[in-house]
């Protein structure tokens, strides 16, 4: 593995230093470059390991990262966060943020805080303004208000483009691996489309709402209560996106920063709620077309 070879360690090492050295001097665009080379690098690495597929396993493997951490020196904070969602997978729930609170990291020296930063780093005293946040996933962040609402005009066209032609047999077929068929898909598209409806509708009648976690995953390969074909579940999630899009477009823009409480989250904004779901989508784009081209290979 890369990860085993002296000159990979050695370079992603080097790479993280000549970042931080540029910035110092002023030069960003090339700091940039040396980051991207480093989150490439790692991508590609954890891409190739052999994840674990069972949320036992995944319990299992986040106990053993755990007592690494420890002993890496990064302090007793992330290993503990890090051991309290693992019970949290081993009981097949949700890890809150109270259990998994945000973390953050100084962009000098590297020390880790989980929870808010109330103090100077305690090794080189930057400022806790300074420290860099992790949010739960990039989806959060992803886009602004316009590209949001044009992401969540366009996906549905580009969903329906993708299931053209394809009559319901296939689009309910078995992929054979485990996996979702086409519609199942679907289902979770119209899915995760309700719950954001819904929450906008909480926003729109409450102050601050609580909006709670949703394991909506689970809910795609679940039958009672849907539509008989992929195409009615499909135009069912096309039409509710065109109320979405109504409410957004007469919403005003300070509105948009709006927050609520997420159990899983914390403080969301109403902006990082639709920039979540509009990009959560297009994740599952590659998977639709994935498994049209698997179907045309079978035909």
């Amino acid at each position: 593995m890369e990860t085993h070879n002296p000159e990979w360690t050695a370079t992603l090492i080097r790479l993280l230093a000549l970042a931080s050295r540029l910035e110092d001097e002023g030069h960003y665009n090339l700091a940039k470059l040396a980051r991207a080379a480093v989150d490439a690098l790692g991508r590609r690495a954890a891409y190739k390991a052999v994840a674990a597929a069972e949320t036992r396993d995944l319990a299992e493997e986040i106990e053993q990262v755990s007592e690494a951490v420890s002993r890496l020196g990064l302090g007793e904070q992330l290993p503990a966060a890090l051991r309290r969602g693992a019970n949290a997978l081993a009981e097949s729930r949700i890890p809150s943020i109270s259990e998994t609170p945000h973390p953050y990291v100084c962009r000098t020296c590297g020390h880790l805080v989980i929870g808010p930063v109330e103090a100077k780093c305690p090794t080189c005293g930057a400022w806790p303004d300074t420290f860099q946040w992790f949010a739960p996933n990039y989806w959060l962040e992803a886009l602004d208000p316009v590209a949001a609402q044009e992401t969540l005009r366009r996906t549905p066209l580009q969903v329906a483009a993708l299931l053209d032609g394809l009559p319901e047999g296939s689009m309910t077929r078995d992929p054979g691996d485990g996996g979702w068929a086409l519609r199942n898909v679907v289902q979770h598209l119209r899915d995760a489309q309700e719950v954001l409806h819904y929450r906008l509708e909480l926003f729109a009648g409450e102050e601050h709402p609580l909006l709670a976690s949703k394991a909506v995953w689970t809910w795609a390969t679940q039958e009672e209560g849907r539509p008989p074909t992929t195409r009615e579940v499909f135009d069912d999630y096309r039409s509710t996106r065109a109320g979405i899009l109504a409410r957004l477009e007469a919403l005003p823009i300070a509105e948009w920063w709006r927050t609520g409480f997420h159990e899983e989250f914390g403080e969301v904004s109403i902006k990082q709620q639709v920039s979540y779901f509009a990009s959560h989508e297009l994740t599952h784009l590659p998977q639709i077309e994935s498994l049209r081209n698997q179907l045309a290979v079978e035909e």
